[in-house]
């Protein structure tokens, strides 16, 4: 099975299934001399944990991570930081419960990638969904707080990478209630505290059907300068939906106003210009999301996925077996009513990790 790396000079290959001992990463290609502990990732992890509420999954991962390379400290350095050689993350499975699994170890959940693993592969790690599990996302997230900090270090602490959840299947919040700070303070990430009590009464009607939802997850960069991509075969913005499509149960991605813009004319649509501080341009508007023609405008870079419900469910579905059989399935175990929850750091990281991957790129080419 090939494909398990993304990016260019700031590359990550990540390995592990839901139920084996571990899952981890390598991250290539970080500078060195960048200050790195444990705990600079932890944070990241720690916002991504399962069980932090009756919301997500109540699997109890403490999901602390080890750095078992690529960084150095001895006495006469104030603070351990990155050697410039690969970055090895180690993660620990201490909760899995495979036997929740036994069930479905011969049928095909819809809508989940069981029938197309096995189809390709022929042999599949069914117990949590192995390989194609979101279990893999941790690593992805503790790549990304690797990212973060090597765009912190090239760019100062401007950059700010955050994600929001702004639709949970029909809710939606109030774009005039958005307020960064609410993020932290609901189970939901939203920015909107008001939806979040609706989103609570949701979900629990979802939760004790037994059945799962949708959502829509926001994520801004702020602070990154313009330059970043490429006009044609390295547009950040291509690489930004490639990255983000990768995140398991993702099925759309939006740059900007997305869709929305075959909606809009040409007067409406163009982020019109005028001289602001110091002679730089500045734009009157972000239609575009940061990116016009592949390069960073300068601008906050917009990125926008839908999640698809959970496919573990346990409403009873028809299905087939690996021998053809028709037959009927419902998945116990634990599993999130509402997958986009947890997405959100994911989508964070992703971002982070796209971002710093061409920021190096940039530097690179242009000195």
């Amino acid at each position: 099975m090939s494909h398990n790396s993304f990016g260019h000079l700031f590359r990550v290959t990540t390995f592990g299934e839901s139920h084996g001992p571990a899952i981890g990463c390598i991250v290539d290609g970080c500078p060195p001399g960048i200050a790195l502990t444990e705990a600079d990732i932890q944070i990241d992890l720690d916002r991504r944990r399962p069980g932090q509420s009756k919301y997500t999954t109540q699997r109890q991962e403490a999901d602390a991570v080890r750095i078992l390379s690529g960084v150095f400290q001895d006495e006469r350095m104030k603070a351990q930081v990155t050697t410039g050689t690969p970055i090895a993350l180690m993660i620990e499975n201490t909760d899995a419960k495979s036997k929740d699994y036994s069930d479905i170890r011969d049928k095909f959940r819809p809508g989940h990638a069981d029938y197309t693993y096995w189809a390709k592969y022929g042999v599949r790690d069914y117990r949590g969904g192995g390989r194609q599990s979101a279990r893999e996302t941790a690593t992805r997230v503790a790549a990304g707080a690797v990212a973060r900090k090597i765009l912190t270090h090239l760019y100062s602490k401007e950059v700010n990478i955050r994600g929001a959840l702004t639709q949970m299947g029909t809710e939606t919040i109030d774009r005039k209630n958005w307020d960064w700070d609410e993020v932290a303070n609901n189970p939901f990430f939203t920015p909107d505290a008001k939806a979040a009590a609706r989103f609570a009464t949701y979900l629990d009607g979802i939760r004790k059907k037994g059945s799962s939802i949708g959502a829509v997850v926001e994520v801004i960069a702020d602070g990154i300068p313009v330059g970043l991509g490429a006009p044609l075969y390295g547009k950040l913005d291509a690489d930004l939906a490639s990255a983000i499509m990768s995140i398991n149960a993702v099925k759309a991605v939006e740059i900007g106003d997305g869709m929305a813009v075959a909606t809009l004319t040409g007067e409406e649509n163009a982020d019109e210009m005028r001289k602001g501080h110091k002679g730089a341009p500045e734009f009157l508007s972000n239609h575009a999301g940061g990116i016009l023609g592949g390069i960073s405008t300068g601008q906050p870079i917009v990125t926008r996925f839908a999640v698809k419900p959970t496919s573990s469910i346990l409403t009873p579905r028809k299905t087939i077996d690996i021998d053809g059989n028709e037959t009927e399935i419902f998945t116990k175990g634990r599993h999130d009513p509402c997958v986009g929850i947890r997405a959100v750091p994911v989508g964070e990281a992703m971002v982070a990790c796209v971002l710093a991957d061409h920021a190096l790129r940039h530097r690179a080419q242009m000195g």
